[in-house]
């Protein structure tokens, strides 16, 4: 549910702020006083192409903010907490700037996000109809996805698509393996000789690294063993095989402490000296156990031979990647891909075989929705032709469902799978008797009609709907009906039309009026709700083109035409 508009710099629009209430609101103003920019700031808002051209001349940007309210719409709520948003009570901001350069901002309830997130959240609470509508109504895909939407087999579409996609796959599968079968054959051979080699050699994480520093310690092996000893000894005495045993720091200086001990009495500080002594012996003794310790933990040369071979049959792996990690990587790549290229005569009947089952689920579902489409068809056609006969045109819509493979949905194939099933359906115009494609019969205004009434058929409940002079070609009667049938949408829905007629503006619950100042150095427009007073000057004014004490009478009966039109839908 929109909530606010905000506008600055766009087109003729320098700064405005419009206010939109539940219900049926209008904005009207006289030509070229920026109504459509009320609509194209909301595309904006959309998602939609940012077009420099719309910054107001003059200025370096363009900025459009809307505050929605998401009306519990969990999907709506669960985007805005993806890209780190908040939601205030249920309110969001949704912001868009068009630089006059065309460089685009768009932000999402605070965070900056693509111009396709914004379209992601609002496709999930906006609908906007323009004129360019009426030509997608004339698409057959567009159509086709009207009926399903009315006979609600949109899960099924999706559902049948999921099936296509899988078959398809398989069948590419299968296709790739039967034409390229000796290629592949050989790429199989290559990938096999490479996991034996591989596995051969049966390299574990990180072994590359490990060696490295392993084989490093047992090169400096020797010097770091003569250290060790040389330490020892020095600590707890010489060689016992040298020619002169060397004496041992640990006796010199116990024989120290000793002697100072002897003569504490005549000496008091002997004392304190003898006994920090020993605390040196002490200290020594732990160090000559961990020296010790460390000698015993030296790796023996004699296994470096070994070490050095084993590191040169790992780098021979490096025609796989620059590190073992990235060999076992490859490997479980490989090991996937010639699983996938197994071109043998099980592997390919099993192949075969699953692709003959994905496609009868394929087709079987594709059977299953267009009998569905078939049987919805006429009630689909009656439901939308009574509405378009309420707008005062002396025609109705028939729905055609045929088979695109020609051969009937029981007799369809594979083939005949098209993206959204075996079907086409068109939508035909019936005149006199004489149905016609909508593209060849249908002028301007009966086009807006039919897409009214398609739009009041299918409405669902909580959207905001926005309709851009959809009413364009119409007048009379079948304006007043166009005023009706959207008060009616209004009731389970927020509509907002931007609309010439007066008989279209009369049903509605708020009036927006978009207003243009012209001086010799500029043009400015400006959006404000009216009053009951104001809206009757509006009206009279849409009505005769002046203001006038007849133009105001005839606006206060046709307000009073309206609200009677509008009590007996909330009665019904």
């Amino acid at each position: 549910m929109l909530r606010e508009l905000q506008i600055q710099n766009l087109g003729v629009i320098e700064e405005a702020v419009a206010e939109f209430t539940d219900g049926f609101t209008v904005v009207t103003g006289e030509t070229g006083a920026g109504k459509t920019m009320v609509v194209t700031g909301l595309k904006l808002l959309s998602g939609a192409r940012a077009d420099s051209q719309r910054v107001r001349s003059g200025t370096e940007r363009a900025t459009v903010d809307g505050i929605f309210h998401t009306d519990g719409d969990s999907a709506a709520a669960r985007l805005v907490d993806d890209v780190g948003g908040y939601l205030d009570d249920g309110e969001v901001v949704v912001s868009r700037s068009v630089s006059s350069s065309g460089r685009s901002r768009a932000h999402l309830a605070g965070r900056t996000v693509a111009a396709g997130v914004l379209g992601d959240f609002s496709s999930r609470l906006l609908t906007i109809h323009g004129q360019s509508d009426q030509l997608q109504l004339l698409d057959p895909t567009r159509q086709l996805r009207n009926l399903d939407r009315f006979a609600g087999l949109d899960g099924d579409r999706r559902n049948y698509r999921r099936l296509r996609r899988a078959w398809a796959a398989l069948a590419r599968d299968l296709n790739e393996r039967t034409e390229k079968r000796r290629d592949l054959a050989l790429e199989a051979e290559t990938l096999r000789r490479s996991l034996e080699e591989i596995d051969t050699l049966d390299p574990q994480p990180g072994e590359d690294e490990d060696l490295k520093v392993t084989i490093s310690r047992l090169q400096d092996a020797d010097e770091v063993r003569d250290a060790a000893l040389a330490a020892l000894a020095a600590i707890d005495g010489g060689d016992p095989d040298a020619a002169v045993e060397e004496a041992a720091a640990v006796e010199s200086l116990s024989a120290a402490a000793s002697a100072l001990s002897e003569r504490a009495g005549a000496e008091p500080r002997f004392g304190d000296l003898a006994a920090r002594i020993n605390a040196v012996v002490t200290d020594l003794a732990d160090i000559s156990g961990e020296i010790g310790a460390a000698l015993s933990d030296v790796p023996s040369p004699e296994s470096l031979e070994g070490l050095l071979a084993r590191q040169q049959d790992l780098r021979e792996l490096r025609k796989y990647a620059s590190d073992i990690d990235g060999v076992l990587a490859w490997r479980d790549q490989a090991r996937e891909r010639l699983s996938s290229i197994d071109v043998s005569g099980d592997a390919l009947e099993e192949l075969r075989g699953r692709v003959e089952e994905a496609a009868a689920a394929m087709v079987d579902a594709a059977r299953e929705l267009s009998s569905s489409r078939t049987a919805a068809a006429g009630r689909f056609a009656t439901a939308v032709s009574t509405e378009i006969e309420g707008l005062q045109m002396s025609s109705s819509l028939r729905v055609d469902v045929r088979s695109a493979g020609g051969r009937g949905a029981a007799a369809a194939e594979s083939a005949d799978c098209l993206a959204d099933g075996i079907d086409e359906v068109e939508f035909l115009l019936v005149q006199g008797g004489t149905p016609n494609s909508l593209a060849a019969t249908a002028s301007g205004g009966e086009l807006s009609r039919v897409m009214l009434a398609l739009e009041v058929v299918l409405a669902g409940r909580g959207r905001t709907m926005v309709f851009d002079e959809v009413d364009s070609g119409v007048g009379g009667r079948a304006a007043v009906e166009i005023g009706r049938r959207l008060a009616r949408l209004a009731v389970d829905n927020q509509v907002i039309v931007v609309t010439h007629l007066p008989q279209v503006a009369a049903f509605a619950d708020a009036h927006v009026h978009v207003a243009k100042a012209a001086s010799e150095e500029s043009v400015r427009s400006s959006v404000r709700t009216l009053d009951s007073t104001e809206r009757v000057e509006e009206l009279s004014r849409m009505l005769a083109g002046l203001e006038s004490d007849t133009g105001r009478a005839h606006a206060e009966e046709l307000l009073e035409t309206a609200r009677r039109a509008k009590a007996e839908l909330d009665a019904g």
